[in-house]
C-alpha cells in the first residue's frame, strides 16, 4: 500500500461524510478522515472562537498527522476541505504525496467579489446564530447547488442528521474565517505546487467545472476529470464513478512512487 489517504470534508460536513468513500477505497490503502475545526462531532469544552481560519485548519491537520507519526499523505478534499488541502500542500509540500480536489476553488481573486462574498457569509453566520441549527440546515440542503441531482431518501436523512450534530457557533465561526470571502486567494501560488493532482468536478456544476479547468491550467502536475450526471457533491451524486476515478489515480501513484501519474 502507498501513503495513507486523508479525507477532508466540506462545510457542514464531518468525518462521517466519507463513510461510503472510505468503504470503497479501503482495499487500496489506509483511509483516514477527521473533523475540521468548527465541525467537531465530539464537541470540545468551552465556546468556539469567533473565527476559524484556514491556517488553523492546516495546523489541525498537521497535529493529527504528527500524532499518528505519518510522514506523508495523499489529501482528498471536498469543497471547503479542498481549500484546506491546497493550503496544506502549499505550506507543507514535503508532507503531501498527491492531491485529489473535489469541487475545489483556490478562493476569489477579484477584491470586490471577495468583499461581497464576505458580507454574504457574515449575514449567513448571523442567521445561523439567530435562527438556530434546524432552520439553517433545512435552508442549506435546499440550495440549488446541493439539490440536484436528488439523493435517495436514506442518504438525505443521513446527511441531515450529520449536519444537525454541529453547533451553530462552530459553523458561524467557520464561515467567518474559512469562507471564500475571508480567505486570501491562492491562485498565484498554484504554479508552485509540485504534487500530482486530480481535479474532479460534476457535469451539472458549471461554476466549479470552469474553476477546475482554470486550476488545471495553473498547476503543473494536475489533470481534471468531469463526472457525468453529477453536481457539486460528486462523492454522493455518483459514488461509483467518483471512487473509480480516485482508485485509478491511486493505482497510478503506486506504480510510480516518485513520479507524476499521467
Amino acid at each position: 500500500m502507498g501513503e495513507p489517504l486523508l479525507l477532508l470534508h466540506g462545510f457542514t460536513g464531518s468525518a462521517d461524510a466519507w463513510s461510503q468513500v472510505a468503504a470503497r477505497l479501503s482495499s487500496r490503502r489506509r483511509i483516514l478522515a477527521i473533523d475540521l475545526p468548527g465541525h467537531e462531532a465530539l464537541r470540545p469544552e468551552g465556546d468556539p472562537p469567533a473565527r476559524i481560519t484556514v491556517e488553523e485548519c492546516v495546523a489541525h491537520v498537521l497535529r493529527f498527522l504528527d500524532e499518528l507519526r505519518i510522514r506523508r499523505v495523499v489529501l482528498l478534499g471536498y469543497s471547503m476541505g479542498s481549500r484546506v488541502a491546497l493550503k496544506f500542500a502549499l505550506d507543507h509540500p514535503e508532507r503531501v504525496r498527491a492531491l485529489v480536489l473535489e469541487s475545489a476553488s483556490p478562493g476569489i481573486a477579484d477584491p470586490a467579489e471577495r468583499a461581497a462574498r464576505r458580507a454574504s457569509d457574515e449575514a449567513l453566520a448571523e442567521r445561523i446564530e439567530r435562527d438556530g441549527l434546524e432552520a439553517f440546515v433545512n435552508a442549506w440542503m435546499a440550495q440549488p447547488i446541493l439539490a440536484a441531482p436528488r439523493l435517495p431518501p436514506g442518504i438525505l436523512a443521513r446527511e441531515r442528521a450529520m449536519r444537525m450534530r454541529h453547533r451553530p457557533e462552530g459553523l458561524a465561526a467557520s464561515l467567518r474565517g474559512m469562507g471564500q470571502g475571508a480567505m486570501a486567494p491562492m491562485w498565484d501560488a498554484l504554479p508552485l505546487l509540485r504534487a500530482p493532482a486530480l481535479l474532479l468536478a460534476g457535469e451539472l456544476d458549471a461554476k466549479y467545472r470552469d474553476i477546475a479547468a482554470k486550476m488545471a491550467a495553473h498547476m503543473p502536475h494536475a489533470r481534471m476529470a468531469i463526472v457525468p450526471g453529477a453536481g457539486h457533491r460528486l462523492h454522493l451524486d455518483a459514488p461509483d464513478e467518483f471512487t473509480e476515478l480516485v482508485d485509478r489515480f491511486l493505482t497510478e501513484l503506486d506504480r510510480d512512487p516518485q513520479g507524476d501519474p499521467r
